[in-house]
């Protein structure tokens, strides 16, 4: 039983960087752009939030570069996409590479200016991003395990989920942002104003995905800057926007249940004799598996914005 929790508590703090980026992705393609640079975006709030944690020794600055970072990701995103109508798909792959080089890039001329030849946060950050204590709670047996022993990044992911799944179902911009996405030529016709939303929007994304990058980089790397910190996860966020049905509620359960699988060979529960390498490519493995079930079950009420994919250009509606 402990060491069940304790893969529970593993897969919910393995899962959380799945979880902005998920999120991130949800947001974006609500407003009606699929967005594969989810992977740049992370990188680019890995570096930043790195940085300037790095730099000004403030956990919370650090935070903020990381949102800014991810921010600023998504607007280059937005410009060529809503501005200039460039192709989503090619953007976002392009998103991806430039945010994975110039990532890599920053921080292989950080890594030369050091004396020590690495990188790592001081330790003001370090104990900041501690789990957090919460007393009686937290002493609890098993339930004070579970739900109240994480870092702030796993609170702050979690409320997050909440309110973007209050914002698109109880809210008038949410449901507004949710009309752009399925005819944004019908809700400009309506008097809604589809491009600043839609700006709006993936900035907003690509902030959170950028919070998942800062989190891949500080907790999962320890504080120590290691290139190619995001290490994939964001193409699985992308996959479990599709897992999640759209909803950010579900993009909960998805996280954690990838986030299981991230962990999985750290505790073998069935004393299985399998190579590491069989556990590193599960969630790959599964990502596939997700796609072909969801493109064989199609549900108009679980499907895709309509308009993904697809550039607005006003005067054709």
């Amino acid at each position: 039983m402990s060491m069940f929790v304790k893969f529970l508590v593993a897969a919910v703090g393995s899962g959380t960087p799945l979880l902005f980026g998920t999120l991130g992705e949800i947001v974006n393609e609500k407003a009606g752009h699929l967005n594969l640079g989810v992977e740049g975006m992370m990188s680019l709030g890995a570096c930043a939030g790195f940085m300037v944690g790095y730099v000004s020794d403030n956990f919370l600055l650090a935070l903020l570069a990381a949102f800014a970072a991810g921010a600023l990701g998504g607007l280059l995103y937005a410009v060529l996409t809503v501005t200039f109508m460039a192709d989503q798909n090619v953007t976002g792959l392009t998103l991806t590479i430039f945010g994975i080089g110039l990532s890599n890039f920053i921080g292989i001329y950080m890594l030369g200016r050091s004396e020590t030849g690495s990188l790592k946060l001081p330790e003001t950050i370090t104990r900041q991003m501690r789990n957090i204590h919460i007393p009686k709670l937290s002493d609890l047996p098993v339930v004070g395990e579970l739900l109240f022993s994480y870092n702030p990044f796993v609170y702050l992911g979690i409320a997050l989920a909440i309110l973007l799944a209050f914002y698109f179902k109880r809210t008038k911009t949410g449901l507004n942002v949710r009309a752009i996405g399925e005819n944004p030529g019908a809700a400009a016709a309506a008097g809604i104003p589809v491009t600043k939303w839609k700006y709006l929007h993936l900035l907003l994304g690509g902030g959170i995905c950028g919070i998942g990058g800062a989190y891949c980089v500080m907790i999962i790397n320890g504080g120590v800057w290691i290139s190619n910190s995001v290490g994939g996860l964001g193409w699985i966020a992308v996959a479990l926007v599709i897992f999640a049905t759209w909803s950010p509620a579900k993009a909960l359960f998805g996280s954690l249940v990838f986030g299981a699988l991230r962990v999985l060979k750290y505790y073998n529960f069935f004393k299985l004799d399998i190579p590491i390498a069989i556990y590193d490519m599960l969630p790959f493995l599964v990502t596939a598996l997700v796609l072909v079930l969801t493109s064989i079950r199609q549900s108009r009420e679980k499907a895709q914005p309509a308009s993904c994919g697809v550039n607005y250009f006003r005067e054709e509606r």
